[in-house]
């Protein structure tokens, strides 16, 4: 295979492992095409171009991540990953690994860790690479990369659900409560609602947002039965879409450009958070962003229902 052809084989890898250690879908192609400059720039060919590649790729993810840290510490607002419609990269042997690695609850909880411990992890537990691949990759000795692995696993493990609902129960779920927003039925809302579900949005202070999240199924439901309605007239509209491996929706104004994208967190038979992205930088791989200030202004001047 010439370099470019054993290069595009392993693209959707080496995206799937950015992205799971930068939480940004921008970021992750720009590093797998630094990995690919240096693959090509290099006079020599490795005995393995997946070892080669993969090393490369993390190790830029590891100084694109330190240097994003800073960034985020001063991010408006709560910060989220970039919605992510579809993982390119599908291994049958690690199907469970690979779907809840992706979701947005665990890379929120990847966040906790720190860039070495995040992409020892990423490359162990979720694409089972070997210790001497990952030591390799980033110039640790095996055993301090052992170490690194426990302590990820640990500061993972005490963030996770206790319980976690299968695909099906999820699909099921969300199914009803999106049936129950286009009606903006407060009553059916609240009951798929945990008792303490949040509704959270990231704007990045370049889109309207919440102020702070809204807590509580009473709370939660009659803002989204009084806001989405109110949305259909002005011509937004929202489609089903599996983001990040779980159950959520694109919005898009009347001309087709991306609003927002909402992403349910599903535990125990209710949705415990519902979280928005409407930071147009975070929207911006999915095609034209719409401009939800406009789309505000239009709401204000809308009449509303009965009037």
């Amino acid at each position: 295979m010439s370099k470019i052809e054993e290069f595009e084989a392993l693209r959707p890898l080496l995206f799937s492992i950015a992205y799971r250690i930068l939480g940004s879908v921008a970021e992750a192609e720009d590093a797998v095409q630094e990995a690919w400059l240096r693959y090509d720039g290099s006079s020599t060919r490795p005995a393995s171009a997946k070892a080669y590649l993969s090393a490369t790729v993390t190790r830029i993810s590891i100084d694109v991540l330190r240097s994003a840290r800073v960034r985020r510490e001063e991010y408006t607002g709560p910060w989220f990953p970039e919605p992510l419609l579809s993982d390119p990269y599908e291994d049958p042997a690690r199907a469970v690994e690979l779907a809840d690695s992706v979701s947005m609850a665990a890379l929120l909880l990847l966040e906790r860790l720190s860039p070495l411990e995040r992409a020892v992890f990423v490359l162990r537990e979720v694409f089972g690479f070997g210790f001497d691949e990952i030591a390799a990759a980033v110039d640790r000795s095996e055993a301090a990369c052992r170490q690194l692995v426990v302590r990820a696993r640990r500061h993972m493990a005490a963030g996770r659900p206790r319980f976690a609902a299968d695909r099906q129960e999820r699909q099921e779920l969300a199914s009803r409560f999106f049936e129950a927003l286009k009606d903006g039925d407060v009553g059916a809302l609240r009951n798929l609602l945990a008792a303490d579900a949040q509704l959270v949005g990231d704007g990045g202070g370049k889109a309207p947002q919440l102020a702070r999240a809204v807590v509580g199924a009473e709370n939660v439901a009659r803002l989204l039965a009084s806001v989405v309605p109110r949305l259909a007239r002005v011509e937004v509209s929202f489609e089903r879409q599996e983001i990040n491996g779980q159950p959520g929706a694109v919005y898009r104004d009347r001309d087709g450009r991306v609003l927002q994208t909402l992403v349910l967190d599903v535990l125990d038979g209710r949705i415990q958070t519902i979280r928005t992205v409407l930071n147009p930088d975070k929207l911006a791989h999915m095609g034209p962003v719409a401009d939800a200030w406009e789309i505000t202004r239009e709401l204000k001047r809308a009449p509303r229902q009965g009037s």
